[in-house]
């Protein structure tokens, strides 16, 4: 991974396609997880990250560890280029990069295809990326939110996920 400084994507959600295809909607569901995602893990502390709710529960920084698997799960299967797994340990802000850059790719590659169905496998059909991998992914930005919410560090009120902008 890059150590200079470089501009993440997702401060704010990129414009809308023009037009409806399944995967344009598919690529705005990605849009919409990186934007959740930039903004539940800006400015996390040290603190936020060893943070949790109870004892069986994760800490933050294992929450993001889970959320960086989806997104190398869901690039992995829709990529012929995709990731390998590493045991290389990243930093909380390499994880955080590594994962908003596989949301962007993700995407890239879908804002592409008007046929899911070029990514069904003999696994699984692509649905069950949308109410698997993605949607969890969701599901544990909020989780994210929350944690870091009860570990006194509020997520910025800003962010409007909405319109996917931040407010001034």
């Amino acid at each position: 991974m890059a150590q200079e400084e470089q501009k993440l994507p997702y401060y704010e959600i990129p414009e809308e396609a023009e037009t409806y295809t399944a995967g344009t909607v598919a690529s705005r569901m990605m849009d919409g997880l990186g934007f959740r995602y930039y903004w539940a893990t800006e400015g996390l502390r040290a603190e936020d990250l060893s943070f949790k709710a109870s004892e069986s529960g994760r800490t933050s920084e294992e929450t993001i560890d889970h959320i960086l698997g989806l997104s190398n799960f869901i690039l992995n299967s829709i990529s012929d280029t995709g990731i390998k797994s590493s045991e290389e340990v990243f930093t909380f802000e390499e994880k955080r990069i590594q994962t908003l850059l596989n949301i962007e790719k993700a995407s890239n590659i879908l804002k592409e295809i008007d046929d899911l169905s070029k990514f069904d496998n003999d696994r699984f059909p692509f649905w069950n990326i949308i109410n698997g991998p993605i949607s969890d992914a969701l599901w544990h930005c909020g989780q994210v939110v929350m944690l870091r919410r009860a570990s006194g560090n509020p997520f910025n009120s800003k962010a409007s996920v909405f319109s996917g902008k931040v407010r001034e």
